[in-house]
């Protein structure tokens, strides 16, 4: 069976806190599964800051334009 690793990048180091506690609560800690068995990461990665939507914009986005 192969596995897959799901990131969910927040927009500070609280976030990603709160988003762990919330897991926690739920049973999880660290990385978590999500109910399909898909483990998730919550990572705060300044050099990669969230857009409103959730979507990163990733530095060499400019040069893909």
């Amino acid at each position: 069976m192969a596995s897959v690793a799901l990131a969910m990048n927040v927009d500070s180091d609280r976030a990603v806190d709160r988003a762990l506690q919330d897991a926690e609560v739920a049973g999880y800690s660290g990385y978590f599964a999500d109910p399909d068995g898909h483990l998730w990461e919550v990572a705060h990665n300044p050099g990669f800051p969230p857009l409103g939507d959730g979507r990163l914009r990733l530095p060499d986005d400019d040069l893909r334009s």
